[in-house]
């Protein structure tokens, strides 16, 4: 499958599960609406994907909002297969990406190391 396609679906992907998120679908109290999407890797044969997740929120929330979609993920391809009209709709893992929040802690301490 070409690369353009690939990006594009990841695309469409992220798109459509944040709607998802945002608009209260996924009834959870462990889903934070806080969470963004940071990133989306679907595999070449669309079998797989991949969805990194970040929040500015605390670590265990960040982890509970990952439970939670990781738990209604067949809910969530089901809604996306029918939303997006793909043959192939990938089965979906959550992972909490806090790349981010890492990156705010070495700035720190690299700010506490040059007064």
């Amino acid at each position: 499958m070409g690369e353009f396609r690939l990006r594009r679906i990841e695309h469409q992907l992220r798109d459509a599960i944040s709607s998802l998120i945002m608009g209260d679908e996924i009834k959870d109290p462990r889903l934070s609406t806080f969470v963004s999407i940071t990133d989306v890797k679907v595999s070449k044969d669309l079998a797989h994907a991949k969805v990194f997740l970040s929040s500015f929120q605390e670590r265990r929330r960040l982890e509970s909002s990952v439970e939670a979609l990781n738990h209604a993920s067949g809910y969530i391809r089901g809604r996306l297969g029918r939303k997006l009209g793909l043959r192939v709709t990938p089965a979906m893992t959550f992972v909490a990406d806090t790349s981010i929040a890492d990156g705010f802690t070495m700035t720190r301490k690299m700010e506490e190391l040059n007064p």
